[in-house]
C-alpha cells in the first residue's frame, strides 16, 4: 500500500511549490471573503492532521483533535516550509502497515467520538482533505489576484474537468 505514501507525497509537493511562490504577506493576508482565513491558515490545519498521525499514543490511539496551530506556520512561510518538510519526511519513514488498525479520536460535530479507522483510510482521508483545502486555497488565490501554474490544484483527481 505504498501508493497512499506515493499519492500524499505527490500532493504535498504542491504545497511547496505554492510556499515557493508565496511570501508572507500573502501567506497570512485574511482580506478575502466570506470566511477571512488566509492561506496560511489552511496550509497549518492540513499539516496539523498529518502531525496528529503521527503523534499516535501508547494506547495506538490518535487524536486528530489535538493539534499545535503554530501562529508561525500561518504567517511564515519559512515556517510554513520546515514543517512541511518535516511531515514529509516523516511519510518518508512511515513504515507501518496500512491494514493495521487504529483507534481515531475526532469530532464530528456531536463531540469527540472514536473510530476504528486503518492507516491506509486514515492516510487516505488525509490526502483527500488536502485538496478539499486546496480548492479552498484556490479560492483565496483568486480572492488575492494571485495565481499558481497548476491547473489541478484544488481538484480532485475523480473531478470531472470543463471541456474548453
Amino acid at each position: 500500500m505504498q501508493i497512499i505514501i506515493n499519492s500524499t507525497l505527490k500532493t504535498l509537493e504542491k504545497s511547496k511549490y505554492l510556499l515557493d511562490n508565496l511570501n508572507d504577506s500573502s501567506l497570512s493576508d485574511t482580506s478575502v471573503s466570506p470566511y477571512y482565513s488566509s492561506i496560511g491558515t489552511h496550509i497549518r490545519h492540513i499539516l496539523d492532521f498529518y502531525e496528529c498521525i503521527f503523534n499516535i499514543n501508547s494506547n495506538n490511539q490518535i487524536d486528530l483533535t489535538s493539534r499545535s496551530r503554530n501562529k508561525q506556520v500561518e504567517s511564515e512561510c519559512k515556517s510554513s516550509k520546515q514543517y512541511l518538510n518535516t511531515i514529509i519526511q516523516k511519510l518518508k519513514n512511515f513504515d507501518k502497515n496500512m491494514d493495521e488498525t487504529v483507534s481515531v479520536f475526532d469530532d464530528l460535530g456531536l463531540g469527540q467520538v472514536e473510530i476504528p479507522y486503518t492507516y491506509g483510510a486514515l492516510f487516505s482521508q488525509a490526502n483527500s482533505h488536502t485538496i478539499h483545502h486546496y480548492a479552498i486555497i484556490n479560492y483565496i488565490l483568486n480572492g488575492l489576484n494571485l495565481a499558481i501554474k497548476d491547473c489541478n490544484f484544488g481538484y480532485n483527481p475523480t473531478t470531472l474537468k470543463q471541456q474548453v
